[in-house]
């Protein structure tokens, strides 16, 4: 699933395991255009909004923001927006999609280590599919926590680890990929303690995408995905989880 999701491999180079082969932006173009990429992206896009709930008014943090699109869409639901990647591809493309849309998001190249925003700034902060390719997660939830203000949301949207992209993409590792080779695929459980780990309260969880990675499997059953919810996280190839900072009061 080259997503939006496997761009920040290559945009966080200085904190992955190992650096791997790059997605640029016209790759994840191509994948949007395919039946499978678009629904794909529709139902993970359905499923961060319903965690962070209503964002309108409110300040938002997109980290690994790729070329824009969880940006534009919260730009577009009222909330104010900025959004950092450390790609410069991919920030480029993230301008010109929000250029024709009319988005006003601010754009920043920055890592996901080291955040130029003081402490308490932001309401919401957003990463979709970062953990899964860098070194030390918990450094970069706990920079999160930082920049998040008391009683504001985190919302994490990661690759589910018992699913059949999970088993693909471990595959495609053995055979040599560099981009899975040393990828995490997560449980919700994991998302979760790590959340605990920097002081979080627990929030909803959801999966989603429980169709196996292909065009036929996406066109028979794709548009009934979230008949599959029963079956919990089990076999979702997209997890989102929220962790909410304790308020001060």
């Amino acid at each position: 699933m080259p997503s939006k999701h496997q761009q920040i491999a290559s945009a966080y180079a200085g904190t992955c395991r190992e650096a791997p082969d790059v997605i640029d932006p016209e790759e994840y173009a191509r994948w949007r255009e395919s039946y499978l990429g678009a629904l794909t992206e529709r139902l993970e896009e359905e499923a961060i909004p319903r965690l962070a709930e209503d964002i309108s008014g409110k300040y938002m943090l997109d980290l690994g923001c790729g070329d824009g699109t969880y940006s534009i869409a919260a730009f577009q639901m009222g909330a104010r927006v900025i959004g950092v990647d450390i790609s410069d591809a991919m920030l480029a493309s993230a301008r010109r999609r929000a250029a024709v849309c009319g988005a006003s998001v601010e754009w920043r190249q920055a890592s996901a280590e080291s955040l130029p925003y003081d402490s308490d700034t932001f309401d919401i902060v957003l990463a979709v599919t970062i953990l899964c390719f860098i070194r030390d997660p918990l450094k970069v939830v706990q920079e999160l926590s930082r920049v998040l203000r008391p009683g504001g949301s985190f919302v994490i949207g990661e690759l589910g680890g018992y699913s059949s992209w999970a088993v693909s993409r471990r595959v495609r590792g053995w055979l040599g990929s560099s981009r899975w080779r040393d990828a995490h695929f997560w449980t919700v459980g994991e998302l979760q303690h790590l959340l605990q780990q920097v002081g979080f309260q627990i929030g909803a969880a959801r999966g989603c995408v429980y169709y196996p990675p292909s065009n036929l499997a996406a066109h028979v059953v794709g548009e009934h995905d979230h008949a599959f919810s029963f079956l919990g996280h089990v076999g979702a190839a997209f997890l989102a989880v929220r962790g909410d900072k304790p308020s001060l009061t």
